[in-house]
């Protein structure tokens, strides 16, 4: 797995300019120049942690799904340190949306180390999503890790995907302020 922190924040709950000036006394910066731009295009801060060199990606939360993964999310302990983290479905419903190859491999490990994912929750929850981004081959590339990954390690939870029953449940919703969970990846020798 790739060795950089991913974060999501609610979009609707998170002032920028306050962020990345609270991050910047913890040494964590921007990776691009005008990053309040990009983010507000992209809905996501591109960040380094200086003294490591480690990505930090700072990604905005506006839709029902993202919201739902905020709220569910656990402590997981990373040496001495605690911090939010999504469950493993989610995990996997992230990457297969960024569905970037770094991010496939990824959504393939977590599916070997965890094996009991509710693999009908992620199809029904990329399903929404895909048809929200007008992107159904997402659920296609989804379908080839978790074969991969089922052909590696028997599973029990593979109901086919339902129909999205409404696309506007994940809708973005207007401002607010505060809350956050994260996504940690480890890299794997």
């Amino acid at each position: 797995m790739t060795t950089d922190i991913d974060a999501v924040v609610q979009g609707d709950r998170i002032d920028v300019p306050a962020l990345l000036h609270l991050l910047s006394r913890k040494r964590i910066v921007p990776r691009i120049a005008d990053a309040e731009v990009f983010v507000r295009e992209s809905m996501v801060l591109l960040l380094r942690h200086e003294p490591t060199g480690v990505s930090f990606d700072v990604s905005l939360a506006w839709t029902a799904f993202e919201h739902d993964a905020i709220a569910a999310r656990t402590n997981a302990k990373f040496g001495s340190v605690v911090a939010p983290m999504a469950r493993a479905e989610d995990l996997v419903v992230f990457k297969a949306m960024a569905a970037r190859p770094v991010d496939i491999e990824d959504a393939s490990a977590l599916l070997l180390m965890y094996k009991d994912i509710d693999l009908g929750r992620v199809r029904r929850r990329l399903a929404e999503l895909a048809a929200l981004a007008d992107e159904p081959l997402l659920l296609a590339g989804l379908e080839q890790v978790i074969e991969r990954s089922m052909s590696t390690t028997p599973r029990s939870k593979t109901r086919p995907p339902k129909s999205p029953r409404t696309a506007g449940s994940a809708k973005r919703r207007p401002p607010r302020r505060t809350g956050t969970t994260t996504r940690r990846k480890r890299t794997s020798s």
